[in-house]
């Protein structure tokens, strides 16, 4: 990933020319990226989550909807997920290398979709 070593990135969608985030945390570790978003009251705009590795997702014990982008090694996106639902498990993309979780909403506004690549910049 473009941000190794970061604990916060700017997410770019690169293809769209728009910012999808400017604070998300990267969860690398085995604890972050099995802890995520859980048992958190919400996701502020702006922020998010990239888990790295990662090829499926839940949202279980999470209070909030997100939207998911389902990444290739490559940063081009595979699929995204809209408005995911608490207490919901995510499909299996065995090709994905990690995902984005971002509140609920910003793929709808950006028009991020599959086939579009994105940057993660280091903060």
């Amino acid at each position: 990933m473009g941000a190794s070593g970061a604990r916060t990135v700017r997410v770019i969608n690169e293809t769209r020319g728009s910012e999808l985030g400017d604070r998300v945390a990267v969860a690398r570790s085995f604890l972050s990226r099995g802890r995520g978003l859980m048992f958190r009251r919400f996701l502020a705009p702006g922020s998010g989550l990239v888990i790295e590795p990662c090829s499926s997702i839940h949202t279980m014990w999470m209070r909030f909807p997100i939207d998911v982008l389902y990444m290739s090694r490559e940063h081009e996106v595979l699929r995204a997920d809209s408005a995911m639902a608490p207490w919901r498990i995510g499909p299996l993309r065995p090709h994905s290398r990690y995902v984005v979780e971002l509140p609920a909403g910003v793929i709808r506004a950006s028009g991020t979709q599959a086939g579009d690549r994105l940057r993660l910049v280091a903060e």
